[in-house]
C-alpha cells in the first residue's frame, strides 16, 4: 500500500502546536485594506487557532 500523502495546500496554511492545537492565519488581509480601520487590520495580523470542529478534517488532511 502506497504511503499517505498530506494535502499541499493545509501544508502550507497550518502548523501544529506543543500542545497539539493547530495554529492558522486569518483571512480577508490581502487588498483592499482602505476602508478597515487600523485596529481590525491588526488583529486579522495575529495568529488564530481552528476550531474544535474543525480541527478533525485539518489534522486528517496533514496526515496527523
Amino acid at each position: 500500500m502506497p504511503k499517505m500523502k498530506t494535502k499541499a495546500g493545509a501544508k502550507k496554511r497550518f502548523k501544529l502546536t506543543g500542545s497539539g492545537k493547530i495554529k492558522r492565519k486569518h483571512a480577508f488581509k490581502s487588498h483592499i485594506l482602505t476602508k478597515m480601520e487600523t485596529k481590525q487590520k491588526h488583529n486579522l495580523t495575529k495568529t488564530g487557532y481552528v476550531s474544535k470542529a474543525d480541527t478533525k478534517s485539518v489534522k486528517n488532511q496533514l496526515g496527523i
